[in-house]
């Protein structure tokens, strides 16, 4: 997966960049299939100190990209609660299209019992 980082008013460090492969790796196991992964990271000074870090991720793969922000008073915090929030609608879009696969069977299965 790509991974294309972005700042806005802060200084990128090793650190705050190895956080971040770190959580994209972990992203990528959850779904094959992403295409690349953009994240944000933004400082602004005149928000509320427990609300100064902003953190956006967008997730490209196929259909709907998928999309989170969380702003928190600690960057590594934010970086944390978005990739949750990713994991999560991984989760949903992942269980909806193995639903779907299992309404398709059960449809198939319905109709050859029905013309025996």
């Amino acid at each position: 997966m790509k991974l294309i980082l972005t700042t806005h008013n802060l200084k990128l460090t090793r650190a705050l960049e190895n956080h971040v492969l770190k959580r994209i790796e972990k992203l990528d196991g959850k779904d094959r299939w992403a295409i690349d992964s953009r994240v944000t990271l933004e400082h602004d000074k005149t928000k509320a100190p427990e609300r100064q870090f902003k953190c956006s991720m967008r997730l490209s793969v196929p259909g709907p990209d998928l999309f989170a922000e969380d702003c928190e008073a600690d960057l590594y915090a934010a970086i944390d609660l978005v990739t949750k929030k990713i994991e999560g609608q991984i989760r949903k879009r992942h269980s909806k299209h193995k639903a779907r696969k299992h309404t398709q069977a059960a449809r198939v299965k319905r109709k050859r019992q029905e013309e025996a």
